[in-house]
């Protein structure tokens, strides 16, 4: 060989992701980018294509000619699900429902479609995953039976696109996406290419006709939604169902519109009649007496958390016992541990509470969790008073965020929780320093301010506030 060295090729990158796009020389089961498994794909068999100018469908228009009305929303006459969704279901619309398996999917959609069979539209539900038989039971069950709702259960893409083509309906149902198939895609249903294919034919009939389009999706055990993330960009709302299983409390929010806010919550009760709205479900997060100083005791506060925009009472619970263990016993329910965690070295350290042995026990009422830093607040008082055995002052609700130092920082929306703590009953409201300045509170109530933790602790335990 002579001295010159030969120079070596790089490798050309043979298999490419097909969710992000990321390359790689050898086949690999999982994305190392997105971390999505199953979606590298040999690179070379995918020709590269160009495409030339066409004839168009729809000629552009002014966007001031274009027909505003066509986009309105229509009420489903569910006011919760409305809310979640912008005001109503918009024609041509596709709509994403994800959540847990018994969560509630199919029984409110299911009620969806009832309701609007009665205002005489048509309607079409498509199961996979249950018979036709089985969806009847359940429309009798909560009553959703209507004479133009149009049952089918079917699993093929094919056989979905006829029997819209032979019921021309008004709304659309598909129970669940990741259930359907297609003949042309290599694969059982429910894979990253066949969840593709399902959900682009479907979106595509519910633009050209102008039909409401509501998809049932799955999700992972981490809980996002199963598929591809692309499937997320084509729809135009992604709704996510959240609740505890125990718990009869269902929240429902938009993760993505396209025709309203993002940042509105729905609740509702799930029970064997079927899911009900809750227009005021403060009350469920409440012990007995809510805002009655007669069933006050220690160990417990009330905050006013955010979901959304809308205030939501929730309460708090200790219970604080001295412990045999070497370490003590730390358990939490409806809160994030670590957080709870961090405010008890806070309280030891900057309130000078003892807590280093004690069992210590934090709990949340009627199963709602909580992860707020506006409620770091209402967890510290109810600690500190289990652990001092001292109730604290009746119709009282404290929010606010507590940092490393002790101090009590600002929260967002302090007017509307005020607002909706006077409605319910309570008088007085601890907060953070610099809030009561910015708006007037209810008559009778007072905002009282407290700068760091130590002066929040001994304000809600003095009588005379």
């Amino acid at each position: 060989m002579s001295g010159t060295t030969a120079k070596k090729s790089a490798p050309k990158a043979a298999y490419r992701c097909a969710e992000c796009g990321w390359t790689t020389t050898k086949w690999v089961g999982r994305c190392g980018e997105c971390q999505a498994w199953g979606t590298v794909e040999d690179a070379s068999a995918v020709p590269v294509r160009t495409t030339a100018a066409g004839p168009v469908t729809t000629a552009a228009l002014p966007i001031l000619d274009v027909d505003a009305h066509l986009a309105q929303a229509r009420p489903t006459g569910v006011p919760e699900f409305d809310r979640v969704l912008g005001g109503g279901l918009v024609p041509g619309a596709v709509v994403l429902v994800a959540g847990e398996p018994g969560i509630g999917k199919s029984t409110l959609l299911l009620d969806v479609c009832g309701r609007e069979g009665r205002e005489g539209r048509r309607v079409l539900y498509i199961t996979g995953e249950e018979s036709a038989a089985q969806v009847r039971l359940r429309g009798e069950r909560i009553e959703a039976l209507a004479r133009t709702l149009y049952l089918a259960a079917e699993t093929d893409l094919a056989a979905v696109l006829g029997h819209i083509d032979q019921v021309q309906p008004d709304l659309v149902v598909v129970d669940s996406v990741q259930t359907i198939g297609s003949a042309n895609v290599d694969g059982a249903a429910g894979n990253v290419a066949q969840v593709r294919e399902v959900a682009a034919a479907l979106i595509a009939v519910a633009k050209a006709r102008g039909i409401a389009t509501l998809l049932v999706g799955h999700v992972t055990k981490d809980g996002s939604i199963a598929g591809p993330r692309v499937l997320e960009h084509l729809v135009d709302v992604v709704i996510q169902f959240e609740g505890e299983r125990h718990s009869r409390l269902r929240l429902v929010r938009a993760v993505k519109n396209r025709y309203g806010p993002t940042d509105e919550v729905g609740c509702f009760d799930l029970s064997d009649a079927g899911i009900t709205g809750l227009a005021d479900p403060s009350g469920l997060f409440l012990s007995r007496g809510g805002a009655d100083g007669h069933e006050q005791v220690p160990g417990t506060c009330v905050t006013v958390t955010l979901e959304g925009r809308r205030p939501l009472l929730a309460e708090v619970q200790a219970l604080v016992a001295p412990s045999v263990l070497p370490s003590p016993r730390r358990a939490t329910s409806g809160l994030d541990a670590s957080r709870v965690s961090m405010l008890m070295a806070v309280l030891e350290r900057r309130a000078r509470v003892t807590l280093r042995n004690a069992d210590i026990y934090v709990s949340t009422v009627g199963g709602v969790r909580v992860s707020e830093p506006a409620t770091d607040l209402a967890v510290a008082l109810a600690v500190a008073g289990a652990a001092n055995d001292r109730a604290l002052v009746p119709r009282t609700v404290a929010f606010g965020e507590v940092g490393l130092a002790g101090e009590i920082r600002p929260v967002a929306g302090v007017q509307r929780r005020v607002s909706e703590a006077a409605r319910l009953g309570f008088t007085a409201a601890i907060v953070p320093p610099g809030s009561a300045g910015t708006f007037t509170p209810p008559a009778g109530f007072r905002v009282i301010e407290a700068g760091d933790l130590g002066t929040a602790v001994r304000l809600a335990m003095t009588r005379s506030v």
